[in-house]
């Protein structure tokens, strides 16, 4: 069987066409299949047109999150409460074609174990946006040694590789990169992103930031690895304004500048409360780990398995 995972936010114009679009699809093909859709803390009718959709389709599950906890941990959540030999993650805004699922599960069939959905085009978005995304999957793919120029978080994967992500145990957890490092027999399936038919998008440039932020410390250490470079550089740059000095002091000429003094203390300055705020990012987040609070709250659950 084929579960879907669907994690849903503000999706109430949508939801119900993602069912009769997928629903279509997969019983033309004839595949066996789960819908399994998380309401993560909507302010909308999301979680009425969830029970809506299973009251007259017995292949849906709902789980409703007692609050906004991320698409991060809707996905998680999802893939715990699917029970498919093979779990699909898309999302509900039909952005991801519904007829590359089809695509997937054949080659699924034919053995491999990851199928990763790869964009060809971004479809219709804004310069500002483009430059954005470009730049964050740019910083993504250096800190985690991971190539997602072109990554998302549509693809397929069995159930063996949704046991191992599942076994992990930190709370702050990238999905789109774990999935690439569990590794497992691997291909891809290229797709357009589609334009959405209601509703409008909750990714702003600056949540776009947030994410990049948060999933890069996740996954990596490479910004510690640049405070330790920076060190390095303005150590070196203070021997040699050093040996400059005393070179002059020792010439008898009167050492001048200063300017100079005054703007290498501004640069250091920064340089210190850059580093300090990153180690300190690092810090909250080790904090987070250390509670040990889960990835998420689930305050209700429809469906085949929990009516």
């Amino acid at each position: 069987m084929l579960s879907i995972i669907l994690p849903a936010y503000n999706e109430e114009q949508m939801l119900l066409k993602a069912v009769a679009a997928i629903k279509q699809l997969l019983e033309t093909e004839q595949i066996s299949y789960e819908l399994v859709f998380v309401d993560d803390g909507s302010k909308d009718r999301t979680w009425e047109k969830i029970e809506e959709a299973v009251a007259s389709n017995p292949h849906i599950v709902g789980v409703h999150f007692s609050r906004n906890f991320g698409k991060e941990s809707a996905i998680f959540a999802g893939l715990a409460n699917a029970s498919g030999d093979c779990c699909v993650v898309m999302d509900c805004d039909l952005q991801h074609p519904p007829e590359t699922l089809v695509q997937m599960y054949r080659l699924w069939e034919d053995g491999y174990e990851v199928v990763e959905g790869v964009k060809s085009s971004r479809g219709e978005e804004s310069v500002l946006h483009k430059m954005s995304a470009g730049l964050f999957y740019r910083l993504i793919s250096k800190a985690t040694k991971i190539d997602m120029s072109r990554a998302s978080d549509f693809k397929l994967m069995d159930r063996k590789v949704v046991d191992s992500i599942l076994m992990l145990p930190e709370r702050n957890a990238f999905f789109r990169a774990l999935s690439s490092w569990v590794g497992y027999k691997k291909t891809e399936v290229e797709f357009d992103v589609q334009e959405r038919e209601a509703g409008e998008s909750t990714w702003s440039t600056w949540s776009l930031v947030q994410y990049a932020l948060t999933n890069i410390v996740a996954f990596s250490a490479a910004p510690m690895q640049i405070v330790t470079v920076t060190g390095v550089l303005v150590f070196i740059l203070a021997v040699i304004m050093g040996i400059q000095t005393l070179v002059m002091f020792f010439g008898g000429r009167a050492v001048e500048g200063f300017t100079t003094v005054i703007l290498l203390i501004l640069l250091i300055g920064s340089i210190i409360m850059i580093s300090l705020g990153i180690i300190g990012y690092y810090i909250s987040k080790i904090y987070q780990e250390t509670k040990g609070r889960p990835k998420y709250l689930i305050s209700k659950k429809i469906g085949r398995r929990n009516s």
